[in-house]
């Protein structure tokens, strides 16, 4: 008898759920809801398992935001829980709450080359540590290391300080300093960071900003419509390119920097052709290092599902190893 699990892909925007059978680790029926349509994450797992009246074992869901502790509140919308609550709730077995971007790192493994886009660098270096981030509602960021298995090393490092490197970024960066007071990597590096970078572009230049969304910025910029959006996207790409190679020399990741996310793949094209290898490699001193660095776009549709799978079969097969208890 297969053994099922519920496994979850939760951003701020979007929450993507699914069914994985537990041996073979394929996925389907898969659903995704707007965050937004729902007052609290467990209404969308009752509505999901409502339509997928499996008998669900096992659950594995992957959460855009811290996940340490007796209670999660998520980083970019209004969802709260006790993982104790939500464990008895559905009578799961097992249930597994990682960070989105452990997911992401999970899934990396197991990516055909079909689904990524090697962008510049040599090869990667076999046994060495990945980073990888992505840009969506926020910036996640996370190590991946292979020990006996693969361990990830979570963290929060889209919150950390952004620092121009150019006169014209500084200009950019001051004026978002004075309107958003501490200037974190995900300001710039998001959704919202979008929105962030038009207005500061347009205020720079004594002018007033109109009320624009992330994908409105990114349209007119795309179909060379507006001058000043089209400036912030490549301001966006090449910050991207800043924020990425200090992560290559933080977690010294000969073995590749994996790009996810929403954002990026939607760019494609603007992103590849970008100033955004310039600024990954331009460290002074450790540039040559950098030079060999391949960096790697993810175009996989649903990395997230796939590596909570990898996550979830990694852990029960850990379980099953150990010892039993006299």
């Amino acid at each position: 008898m297969p053994a099922y699990a519920l496994i979850g892909d939760i951003g701020g925007t979007n929450a993507r759920l699914a069914v994985c059978n537990v041996d073979t680790g394929k996925i389907s029926n898969i659903q995704q809801f707007l965050t937004c349509d729902y007052p609290t994450f467990e209404a969308v797992i009752a509505r999901f398992m409502h339509e997928n009246p499996l008998r669900l074992q096992y659950a594995c869901l992957a959460i855009a935001s811290p996940v340490g502790g007796k209670w999660i509140t998520m980083t970019n919308n209004s969802w709260a829980f006790s993982p104790a609550a939500l464990k008895k709730q559905f009578a799961f077995e097992q249930l597994e709450i990682i960070n989105d971007f452990t997911a992401v790192s999970m899934s990396i493994p197991s990516l055909s080359e079909q689904c990524v886009i090697k962008f510049g660098g040599g090869e990667r270096e076999r046994n060495q540590p990945i980073a990888v981030y992505g840009a969506g509602t926020g910036l996640g960021v996370s190590c991946l290391i292979e020990r006996d298995g693969w361990t990830v090393i979570p963290g929060e490092g889209g919150h950390v300080d952004f620092a121009a490197t150019t006169d014209e970024e500084e200009v950019i960066c001051s004026i978002m300093r004075s309107r958003l007071g501490h200037l974190s990597a995900e300001k710039l590096l998001s959704g919202q960071g979008l929105v962030n970078i038009y207005e500061a572009v347009v205020i720079a230049d004594n002018r007033q900003p109109e009320k624009l969304t992330p994908a409105e910025v990114t349209a007119r910029a795309l179909d060379n419509s507006c001058q000043d959006c089209l400036k912030t996207l490549t301001l966006f790409c090449t910050a991207m390119g800043h924020f990425g190679g200090n992560l290559a020399l933080t977690f010294g990741a000969a073995g590749g920097v994996y790009i996810a996310g929403g954002i990026v793949p939607k760019i494609k094209d603007f992103f590849l052709s970008s100033d955004f290898r310039e600024a990954f490699e331009n460290k002074g001193r450790f540039g040559q290092w950098l030079k060999q660095v391949p960096v790697y776009l993810i175009i996989h549709e649903s990395p997230g599902l796939t590596g909570a799978v990898a996550w979830l079969q990694q852990r029960l097969t850990f379980n099953q190893r150990q010892p039993a208890l006299a």
